[in-house]
């Protein structure tokens, strides 16, 4: 039996190893897969305010004489970040980055279009355009949750692939970067119109 022992420890020493090994790849695995699940929200908040600004812009159309220039803005800034689309296992810092740009553009455009509706007191009536209002801001509280969300899996991701020894087994797990806001994007889009207000400064 004692001439077995040197095999037996060894053997156990492998099972060891390879079971320690399948868990450090299972982990990365279950890492990955919750950026992916939290990305998928991120995209799924997006859609959603797309949608609403593509009903918004319906609704406003209704207006006859409302700036076209300004509808234009807004329906070529909504196509432009629909396009864009990533790959949450292989995004880099540059793709989120223009992610980021086309999604702020459409925050302009549409900041520019809600400013200008407060000339048209008339849409202040229209219930389907204050729904629509109310929908756009509760989104982006929604968009800001999802985006906070993805940021807090990608840091337990990048701190379990990068960190030592589990980084000498994860070479085909790359870092993810963070979801950087651009510029003020922290800030939900105004929304809020006080027409009267307006009115009375006329």
């Amino acid at each position: 039996m004692r001439k077995f022992l040197p095999v037996i420890v060894i053997v156990g020493l492998l099972v060891i190893g390879f079971m320690w090994y399948m868990g450090i790849k299972n982990g990365a695995l279950g890492v990955n897969q919750e950026v992916n699940k939290e990305w998928g929200n991120v995209e799924t908040s997006y859609q959603r305010r797309n949608d609403l600004i593509g009903n918004l812009v319906k609704t406003v159309q209704g207006s006859a004489d409302f700036e076209k220039s300004t509808l234009e803005a807004v329906i070529k800034a909504r196509s432009e970040a629909t396009s864009v689309k990533i790959d949450p296992t292989n995004m880099t810092p540059e793709q989120l980055t223009q992610f980021n740009q086309a999604q702020g553009n459409l925050n302009s455009s549409l900041s520019r279009l809600l400013v200008t509706v407060e000339q048209y007191p008339d849409l202040k009536a229209n219930q389907n355009f204050l729904k629509l209002q109310d929908e756009l801001a509760s989104t982006e509280n929604q968009i800001l949750t999802a985006r906070t969300r993805f940021n807090e899996a990608v840091k337990s991701y990048n701190n379990y692939v990068l960190r030592m020894p589990n980084s000498w087994f994860l070479g085909e797990y790359k870092e993810k970067p963070y979801f950087d806001a651009v510029a003020g994007a922290e800030k939900p889009v105004d929304v809020e119109f006080n027409f009267d207000k307006k009115a009375e400064t006329k």
